[in-house]
């Protein structure tokens, strides 16, 4: 093959025949007559290849620019060093498998924030907004407090956050845990001490759950602490699983179609409800504090009861995703992709004025779209009670 090679340069340069193509100066250089020059020099016409940027002409979706409007927003931090890492997150684990697990994290919430608009559009340097981040001292508010300062010190999250723990009084609570952990991470924090416990046992019977009261009073108690502070929402770690645990409580004992939403407006109008963590799954929740080995505080209150109807549910969706694996996700999906038309909500759709059409008779099969506000309607009133 080289020899051929070799040997057609050597026939080209001998060439001294003229096609009809006058030679060409290149670059101050002699005219050179033969065929093999003029192909060098610039004799053919040869059209150059130029190489453009394929996503020169792309042009994103309208969800993608609505993401990028808030991740774009601040470039605080364009470069940092091991001195910069929060201090919360520098004895995090280096094993691939964790690093995997910590960026699954980080994406799903930032997908939540900006599925949801968690972040608004207009935020700025100058203007930022304050959440208070809801911590009890269990696995999932201190992986959501970590996520929240891992965006925030990526430049992907232009919020003041404040690290808050409710001290219920509730007998044998160490007092002293997340105060240490607090202050051994530099972290903003407020700490609120309201005897709830006392209440909640005196007004529910031993045998009765005490899930409802004890979680009103503490939203209360938040929403306030919250207003106090100045802050615009208060930020939950609710995951993947509560939402359809709370889904599947509603439909089997309060016979409605509800979960939790990853936003909610207070009855007040003046206080956000964000859940960040809607789209993280619990295993992986559970791995990640166990990776960063937090100081995980037992609650002996919530939870602690036998015979639980959460429990339950929970003991259910288990068994159905070791049964089918991925199955809770799809089941997940499915709450932010409803059709009211094929649901028996009238108040949601107009099944009275229903009526064939000439486009459908003249296309049998097809079935028409419901309209985009009472998709909108559905998803919403899904949502609506917890």
């Amino acid at each position: 093959m080289v020899g051929c090679v070799v040997g057609l340069i050597v026939s080209l340069r001998a060439t001294s025949c003229d096609f009809g193509i006058a030679p060409v100066s290149a670059g101050g250089r002699a005219k050179h007559p033969n065929l093999f020059d003029r192909w060098m020099y610039g004799a053919f016409p040869v059209r150059r290849q130029t190489f453009s940027n394929p996503l020169g002409s792309f042009k994103p979706s309208r969800r993608c620019e609505d993401n990028l409007n808030w991740v774009n927003c601040v470039n605080d931090i364009a470069d940092s060093t091991d001195t910069d890492v929060p201090t919360l997150l520098r004895n995090a684990p280096s094993s691939v498998e964790f690093k995997k697990l910590r960026k699954r994290l980080l994406r799903q919430s930032r997908e939540a924030i900006g599925d949801y608009g968690m972040m608004p559009g207009d935020a700025s340097p100058e203007s930022r907004p304050k959440w208070l981040v809801c911590l009890s001292g269990g696995k999932d508010s201190y992986t959501l407090l970590s996520v929240l300062i891992e965006l925030k010190w990526r430049g992907l999250l232009p919020v003041e956050l404040i690290a808050c723990n409710l001290d219920q009084a509730q007998p044998g609570f160490p007092t002293d845990i997340l105060p240490k952990f607090f202050e051994d991470n530099g972290i903003e924090h407020i700490i609120v001490r309201e005897d709830t416990y006392s209440i909640v046992t005196d007004k529910i019977p031993e045998h009765r759950t005490y899930c409802s009261l004890c979680s009103r009073l503490r939203r209360g108690i938040l929403y306030r602490i919250a207003r106090e502070q100045g802050c615009e929402a208060i930020v939950l770690g609710h995951h993947r699983e509560d939402i359809l645990e709370t889904f599947f409580m509603n439909l089997f004992h309060g016979g409605r179609l509800a979960s939790m939403p990853p936003k909610l407006i207070n009855d007040e109008g003046d206080l956000l409800v964000l859940r960040p963590l809607a789209y993280c799954a619990e295993s992986d929740i559970a791995r990640f504090a166990s990776g960063m080995q937090f100081p995980i505080i037992p609650c002996n209150l919530c939870g602690s009861q036998d015979g639980l109807q959460r429990e339950e549910v929970k003991r259910m969706l288990q068994g159905w995703e070791k049964a089918s694996p991925g199955r809770l996700g799809v089941m997940a999906r499915a709450l932010g992709h409803t059709r009211p038309s094929h649901l028996m909500d009238r108040s949601l759709y107009d099944f009275a004025k229903l009526r064939p059409s000439e486009s459908a008779a003249e296309d049998p099969g097809g079935e028409a779209e419901e309209p985009c506000g009472a998709s909108l309607a559905m998803t919403a009133k899904l949502f609506a009670a917890e």
